[in-house]
């Protein structure tokens, strides 16, 4: 629908809102490239300047990437996210290591705690998707499937503030990841996750929390995580 407004202000706000909820939404992923600014012009029914303003206002804010003769690309998914990837992004690896272990070891322990039968299933279910995508050889797939159970884990914590941060660092840790995996999936690289679900099942706090501690460490530079 044509976004319209008498103050022009308040129309780059509406356009900027639009284009964020298609950011958070998933209609436009991380990684994906943003419609054209014409293509924008036509679909919100706004002038070319106003695209232009809305863009560049999540740009600055660290959601979008314009890049000149490529296009414009989705790289955070808020806000926050943004901020963390512009401040973080190049961090030493093995403070990116500690701050990971504290935020997992601690979800780790409380999703041992509050996990449901839901989230059990949910657990066991990327647990397997994450095995499948290491035995598919394919880097990528793996960085997505281990980032998911990660997350799944931090869902389990039923800590809302905790699962809104560790998504807001969840691009980043991908791209960490990502570089800790390489271009090649290596035998003696696997870590197995299967302990810590297993301790999540049972309500052993301790073993849960001591098993999400020391994946971010064994992933530096030579295994993932």
């Amino acid at each position: 629908m044509p976004l319209t407004s008498p103050r022009r202000s308040a129309l780059v706000d509406q356009v900027i809102a639009e284009l964020r909820n298609q950011i958070t939404s998933g209609e436009w992923p991380v990684g994906s490239r943003i419609p054209t600014e014409p293509e924008l012009v036509e679909l919100l029914g706004v002038a070319r300047n106003t695209v232009r303003e809305a863009v560049r206002a999540l740009a600055h804010n660290g959601l979008l990437d314009i890049r000149q003769g490529s296009g414009t690309y989705v790289i955070a998914t808020s806000e926050l996210a943004g901020v963390m990837h512009r401040r973080f992004a190049g961090a030493e690896p093995r403070h990116i290591a500690e701050l990971r272990s504290t935020l997992e070891s601690s979800a780790a322990r409380l999703a041992a705690e509050r996990r449901t039968e839901r989230d059990l299933v949910q657990l066991d279910a990327l647990l397997a998707r994450r095995e499948e995508a290491w035995a598919s050889g394919d880097a990528e797939v793996f960085v997505a499937a281990d980032v998911s159970l990660h997350m799944a884990v931090v869902t389990a914590s039923h800590n809302d503030v905790l699962i809104e941060l560790y998504a807001d660092l969840g691009d980043l840790v991908a791209d960490w990841l990502r570089a800790d995996v390489g271009t090649e999936l290596h035998p003696s690289a696997h870590l197995d996750h299967a302990r810590l679900i297993e301790a999540i099942r049972r309500g052993d706090g301790d073993t849960a929390a001591s098993e999400a501690a020391g994946y971010p460490f064994a992933c530096l530079g030579e295994a993932a995580g």
